[in-house]
């Protein structure tokens, strides 16, 4: 039984340009490696959204559901961001 299957894509020519030019260049030997690398990364990137849901995100929702009293009103969090927002600003023009 074969390991690996054949399937027919249809790229917009963007991307159909993107997948050869990778060829091209050298950094991959064919099409389907420039594929499977995305995908790759693809299934990366969905498995540090599900550990950072399970391991940060999930924790807060508890934390905060446990103890409402311990949640930072919306407003202040704006606030408290455009401060840093500013002071990082300030630091650049000081340069």
């Amino acid at each position: 039984m074969r390991s690996t299957q054949q399937f027919s894509i249809t790229l917009p020519n963007e991307m159909a340009q993107l997948v050869r030019g990778k060829v091209t260049s050298g950094e991959y030997a064919t099409e389907s490696e420039v594929i499977r690398d995305g995908l790759r990364t693809l299934l990366a990137r969905d498995k540090a959204v599900e550990a950072w849901l399970k391991n940060e995100v999930a924790p807060a929702y508890d934390a905060i559901k446990a103890n409402p009293s311990s949640a930072i009103a919306a407003p202040d969090v704006r606030k408290a961001l455009a401060a840093e927002q500013k002071k990082a600003l300030k630091a650049l023009k000081a340069r």
